[in-house]
């Protein structure tokens, strides 16, 4: 699998993965890299080591819009702190913003999980951008009554909720696509260096949460 510091593998492997095939659903979660590097907000830091990072360039240049059906979903996170690059790189990959979709961090008694990181806000929250491509490219039928936001407790850094597959899958069609990918799962051609049924983070997580299956208490 390619490294996330080698863009022209990244392109080549993604290209490869597709096998051709164009999807009418994406989701991506991209190793951003933040632009105050010496916080612990950074994931490339070098107190955290936690995974390696591609640039905003590096990111808007994968081939995306040559491996999107006409019409798609793109389901792009994207850092409270990093929102216009997001949209940036959402128009690079030829999708258009429509909404978004809002993951709430919660506690095990059901307030906010204020073990956040943030400069000026404790950030209890990540947000899903959806965007579409072509025409005729409306959610499905349980799209129109699903709520934009999910409200679950966090597990290890960086980790994004299992929840989001039941929406995706319930509002967009497939083929399907997972990018950035921690794992396989069952309808999706998965890509990326932690695609794999033996991923496990490499770095500390949360004492109470073992492993990835656990969420944060």
């Amino acid at each position: 699998m390619f490294s996330p510091v080698d863009p022209l593998a990244a392109h080549l492997d993604l290209v490869r993965t597709a096998r051709g095939q164009r999807f009418g659903t994406i989701l991506a979660d991209p190793p951003w890299q933040f632009q105050n590097r010496t916080g612990k907000v950074a994931p490339e830091h070098k107190r955290l080591n936690r995974y390696g990072t591609m640039t905003l360039d590096e990111i808007c240049a994968l081939p995306v819009a040559d491996i999107a059906a006409d019409p798609a979903h793109l389901y792009l996170w994207v850092p409270n702190a990093l929102l216009p690059e997001g949209l940036r790189v959402m128009e690079a990959w030829g999708f258009r913003y429509i909404s978004n979709i809002v993951w709430h961090k919660v506690r095990k008694d059901g307030g906010s999980d204020g073990r956040g990181v943030g400069f000026y806000f404790r950030n209890v929250t990540e947000i899903l951008l959806f965007g579409v491509r072509g025409k005729n490219a409306r959610t499905l039928a349980p799209g129109r009554s699903q709520v934009n936001m999910m409200q679950t407790r966090k597990r290890e850094h960086s980790r994004k909720p299992d929840e989001q597959y039941k929406i995706i899958e319930d509002c967009s069609w497939g083929p399907r696509l997972e990018m950035f990918s921690r794992g396989k799962r069952k309808g999706w051609t998965v890509w990326g260096n932690q695609a794999d049924d033996d991923y496990k983070p490499t770095w500390d997580t949360y004492s109470y949460n073992s492993g990835v299956a656990v969420a944060a208490e």
